[in-house]
């Protein structure tokens, strides 16, 4: 069900606390991490903590709660002291994403080229 942890999810996981993360900020609905496989200086993702598949399904059932991740993502912007940043949401495996919990991804700290890749 949407909103509820699921069991075979790696975020869900980071967010439980039985998979380790390099966590840079949490608040009471959204958790911050260092990407494992960073395409830039900074890559952060930012999750909320409820499990939505992807930014879509996040702002039709919680508009709130996709502000909040949204407001974090320039929050981390912000405390790694980025000129400029930016926020990608992956939605369908056709566009990159892996890992089917929303996440934002915050990229920064070299020049980013449009269209990007």
């Amino acid at each position: 069900m949407a909103g509820e942890p699921q069991e075979d999810c790696l975020f869900c996981k980071i967010v439980a606390g039985t998979i380790p993360a390099t966590i840079v900020r949490q608040t009471d609905t959204t958790v911050a991490f260092r990407d494992i496989n960073p395409q830039a200086p900074t890559h952060v993702l930012i999750i909320p903590k409820a499990h939505y598949e992807n930014a879509a399904a996040l702002a039709t059932a919680n508009p709130t709660l996709t502000a909040d991740v949204v407001r974090e993502a320039q929050a981390v912007a912000d405390e790694e002291k980025l000129d400029s940043h930016r926020l990608v949401f992956n939605t369908g495996s056709g566009a990159g994403q892996t890992v089917w919990h929303v996440h934002g991804h915050v990229l920064g700290g070299r020049g980013l080229d449009w269209p990007p890749g």
